[in-house]
């Protein structure tokens, strides 16, 4: 059973009380067009499938728990922020600080990524298939950040714990953060994501980084 909402003049608190009676009545698929106006976008669902086609605004998948959350065009900022499960596909770009705060779940993004991609990151897997930005796991604290191609400057800055994957370059890495060999677990994992969203990427050429201290602000 699906359930199609036009957002094209409609404001948040309508579409996304749509969305909540919709999961509540059992619809399996959402459909939502029309929405690149609306910011905080199925925000703080804890189910259902949503499927989201063309452009969304800022901070949509928000505080997600449970949800699958496919975008079939661009994210504005903050996607994902503070999610604690569930799933949130990108099929475009996604801008600043992508999956920020996230205690959990999956977000991927198939194109590229901005600056400050999965700060603060707490148990969440992040995947980009493109490049990112500047600041990519700034202060995280747990999970995984993998990205496919290129990465800006200072990567994993004040890493705490947690790991990240890069296939291709970056400019520069951040305080507290070094490079070590991978592992065949790690090339494992990575092949086991790439299989499963289809993401053409040779696992065994990427580099991984972790924190240099665990305790990087005490001497």
């Amino acid at each position: 059973m699906e359930y199609k909402i036009d957002a094209s003049n409609k404001d948040l608190k309508t579409v996304n009380s749509e969305i909540r009676k919709a999961i509540k009545n059992g619809v399996e698929k959402i459909i939502v067009k029309n929405a690149s106006h609306i910011h905080g976008l199925a925000a703080g669902l804890k189910g259902g499938t949503i499927i989201i086609n063309g452009d969304v605004g800022d901070y949509t998948a928000a505080l997600n728990d449970g949800a699958t959350i496919i975008i079939n065009g661009n994210a504005g900022k903050f996607l994902a922020d503070n999610m604690t499960k569930g799933t949130v596909i990108v099929n475009g770009n996604a801008g600043y600080g992508a999956a920020v705060y996230c205690y959990g779940g999956l977000v991927v993004i198939r194109g590229d990524a901005g600056d400050f991609l999965g700060a603060l990151n707490k148990g969440a897997t992040i995947l980009v298939a493109g490049n990112a930005g500047n600041e990519v796991g700034t202060y995280m604290v747990g999970g995984e950040i993998i990205i496919v191609g290129d990465v800006g400057k200072n990567v994993g800055n004040w890493f705490i714990r947690g790991s990240i994957f890069v296939g291709g370059k970056w400019q520069s890495l951040g305080n507290n953060c070094k490079e070590v060999p991978m592992e065949s677990e790690d090339i494992r994992r990575l092949e086991e994501y790439f299989n499963k969203y289809d993401i053409s990427a040779n696992p065994e050429k990427f580099k991984k980084l972790v924190p240099i201290s665990v305790k990087p602000f005490y001497k």
